[in-house]
């Protein structure tokens, strides 16, 4: 594989599900996909900042506040950057419809794309019926998960030494149990309903892990996936094309953005 540096311009980029503050967020892949991705529109789709975790207990390294200089850095050379908060950053929420040093805070937004379709753009947690009504649940699944995480990387550990290609013990764990599987399901069609009501061709969110680029009905569905696991995001070029992207590298030294494949591991 080859050193890709070259800088890459694209119309809009989307990311979500970064969870700073976790041990689980692969801050340095993001930094890299930043470093080759510039782009005139930025919408963070939510769960950028892990407030769940990081009232419970404080994890900041280096890395992680680099990713905030570096989206920092992107606005005062010209970047517009919108933040759609989630429901771990749902602290921010308090502030939808203000702009503090060139960020936009808005609760739900509808983009227009470069050839004119419309595109409502949310973090999705508002059809979690778990996050919404039963707080105590959901944040007992999220540290389940993050155990889950922490297990992966032990697992990974042992594969890379026994010559393996990753595997995800969570995004496997999800597929087996059928409630998870339809759990997603329920997601991605309140998603699509949501869409319709809002009279958009394309609608965009994040919240559940699982990256996907899909044509439901009328509506295109899209989810921009984590930097936890898929290392994925979504870029529009500049002829109006949506491109689902994951960052494949998993030492970070060589920089290459592989379209992603279709059966990546479910994860919420």
């Amino acid at each position: 594989m080859s050193m890709k540096t070259d800088t890459i311009h694209v119309r809009t980029l989307f990311i979500s599900d970064v969870h700073l503050g976790t041990r689980g967020c692969q801050a340095d892949a993001l930094l890299d996909f930043m470093r080759v991705y510039e782009a005139e529109t930025i919408y963070l789709v939510g769960d950028i900042v892990d407030g769940w975790r990081l009232k419970a207990s404080w994890l900041w390294p280096q890395s992680h506040n680099d990713v905030v200089q570096k989206l920092l850095r992107k606005v005062r050379k010209g970047s517009k950057l919108i933040y759609i908060p989630g429901n771990h950053d749902e602290f921010l929420r308090d502030y939808s419809g203000s702009v503090f040093g060139g960020i936009e805070i808005h609760e739900e937004a509808i983009h227009e794309t470069v050839d004119g379709k419309r595109m409502l753009v949310l973090h999705g947690d508002k059809f979690d019926t778990i996050v919404r009504n039963v707080k105590w649940l959901a944040l007992l699944g999220d540290w389940a998960y993050d155990f889950a995480i922490w297990l992966n990387g032990w697992i990974a550990k042992a594969r890379r030494f026994m010559g393996l290609p990753y595997w995800s013990f969570s995004g496997w764990s999800k597929q087996k149990v059928k409630r998870a599987v339809n759990f997603i399901s329920a997601f991605e069609q309140a998603v699509v309903a949501d869409a319709r009501r809002n009279e958009v061709d394309i609608v965009l969110c994040g919240h559940i892990h699982r990256p996907a680029q899909q044509q439901m009905d009328e509506i295109l569905y899209i989810n921009t996936g984590d930097w936890v696991e898929s290392n994925s995001a979504v870029v529009e070029h500049a002829d109006g094309r949506l491109e689902l992207i994951r960052w494949t590298d998993s030492s970070h030294a060589v920089l290459r953005p592989d379209a992603l494949a279709d059966a990546l591991p479910a994860a919420a």
